[in-house]
């Protein structure tokens, strides 16, 4: 990518009067009230440009004006581009030191998904698909969640914010037409009310520029926290022509999937053009691979008939023409995609640079969450993970020792599945009223026991796929038909989800 020229860009006028034109603007409003900033700052050029004009302009205030806050967010997903995270770490650590020496009173947050809101605590754990178009589970989670709860929290202190986006109009038609709805109701030029955030104001400094105009500012105007902005275009140049992943703060926003700079799990598109480019293009990086490998088997449908449950996560089956709709992943399924994730970490561990050679794809947090949702949640009493664990790792699992009286041991499972003649969905319906039996053995008030045991038996009533098909079509001829002809049975073993 090269650097255009200031003199053909910003419709004849100069880059300097364009950057002073916005300086004073942004002065003004900082100046206009009390009401605490947020900057959206992803790492990538919008958000960088957004963050600098807010920086210079505030430089050249006097101390004395420099009282109201400036929140720099920054929401890490925890699956990020590992190259990106590591910049954008970098990154927010030097502006912390820098506004301190210039006495700025700009503050930088990182901001991540709360543990049960994780990628992985949703897809291995819970057994969550990995995300598709029709199903994006993950941008409100990862993304929104996090950034939206900072702002309420500034909001809830001070009554009011203003967000402080990069966002421009030429990122794509959708981002042109939810600005073009809010511009109706602006407060001034480049304000605008939040649709989804009560009692908050976004302002949009550089929402006329193209993304030629935005390179020529990085270009010509140093960073003034000590980034190199020149380190930024190489970031760039090492991946794909599209632009980074924003900061999400609404489903308006472009998705990540369809940006530059996203998380490497990413599976709302067809082939992750960044991280194949990377290591294409620098054999340095060359140490992503095990990344882009289990990226790619997320992204394979073709499996997902083996690998998916024919049952919705409440235990129901849903009807689409003749087949069932898929549920969440199965058990074995679960274990295999935490098997290579924790192998892919140990292998890039093992050939990562220094800076990254402790990269974390998995916290300790998150496995901790995914054994207790296996074994109290999804009744899994064999309690795999740690097995699972030393297995990939050769280490031992850190984790305590769980309730003896919940868990059951290699040989207890063994008697069990030889009880149930191998049939797989019996056994786990025969474990699951065992361990809810358990569970509620040391409560003083048993109150909700048949209820959950009812449930455990509705969900393994049927012999296997092709006999939940044929229960559902007979519920959906009785509804279309009479419904008062259904028995009891019937109507209280309803299947559709």
């Amino acid at each position: 990518m090269s650097t255009p020229k200031a003199t053909t860009l910003f419709q004849d006028r100069s880059l300097g009067e364009v950057v002073e034109e916005l300086t004073e603007e942004i002065r003004e409003l900082y100046m206009a009230d009390e009401v605490p900033w947020v900057v959206g700052y992803s790492g990538g050029k919008d958000s960088t440009a957004v963050l600098q004009l807010v920086w210079l302009a505030l430089k050249d205030l006097p101390n004395e004006r420099r009282k109201k806050p400036v929140h720099v967010i920054s929401t890490d997903t925890l699956v990020e581009n590992p190259v990106v995270a590591a910049w954008v770490a970098q990154s927010l650590d030097t502006m912390g030191m820098a506004a301190q020496d210039q006495q700025l009173p700009i503050e930088s947050h990182k901001l991540t998904p709360d543990l049960k809101d994780t990628f992985w605590v949703n897809l291995i754990g819970r057994g969550y698909p990995a995300p598709r178009p029709k199903f994006r589970w993950c941008t409100e989670r990862l993304k929104i969640k996090p950034s939206n709860a900072f702002i309420r929290r500034v909001v809830r202190r001070h009554g009011e914010a203003i967000l402080v986006l990069g966002i421009r109009k030429s990122e794509s038609q959708a981002r042109a037409r939810a600005m073009a709805r809010h511009e109706k109701r602006r407060v001034r030029d480049r304000l605008s009310p939040n649709g989804k955030l009560p009692n908050s104001l976004v302002y949009s400094p550089i929402e006329t520029w193209s993304t030629e105009e935005v390179w020529a500012f990085l270009m010509q105007y140093p960073n003034p926290w000590g980034h190199q902005n020149k380190d930024l275009l190489t970031m760039y140049q090492g991946a794909s022509d599209d632009s980074e992943c924003p900061l999400v703060v609404d489903d308006s926003t472009p998705s990540c999937g369809d940006s530059r700079f996203g998380c490497w799990t990413c599976t709302l598109v067809e082939q992750d053009k960044s991280m194949t480019a990377m290591i294409r293009n620098d054999d340095e990086k060359r140490w992503m691979r095990p990344l882009l490998k289990l990226r790619n088997e997320l992204d394979d449908v073709s499996k997902e008939g083996q690998t998916r449950d024919f049952r919705r996560m409440n235990g129901k089956v849903q009807l689409f023409g003749d087949r069932t709709i898929p549920g969440p992943y199965k058990q074995s399924a679960r274990e295999d995609w935490l098997r290579k994730l924790l192998k892919a970490q140990a292998r890039v561990r093992r050939r990562a640079p220094e800076q990254v050679r402790n990269i974390e794809l998995i916290s300790m947090a998150e496995l901790h969450e995914i054994r207790r949702i296996w074994v109290f949640e999804k009744h899994e009493v064999e309690d795999s993970l740690p097995s699972i664990y030393e297995e990939a790792t050769g280490e031992k699992f850190p984790g305590p020792p769980l309730d003896e009286q919940l868990v059951l041991g290699a040989e207890e499972i063994g008697l069990l599945m030889d009880a149930c003649e191998k049939d797989s969905i019996h056994f786990s319906m025969t474990r699951e009223l065992l361990a809810i039996e358990r569970q509620y053995r040391t409560m003083a008030r048993r109150a909700g026991l048949f209820e959950a045991l009812e449930r455990a038996i509705k969900k393994g009533y049927y012999e296997d796929a092709s006999d939940a098909v044929q229960f559902a079509k007979k519920l959906q001829d009785l509804r279309d038909g009479d419904p008062a002809q259904m028995t009891l049975d019937e109507k209280t073993t309803d299947a559709p989800a």
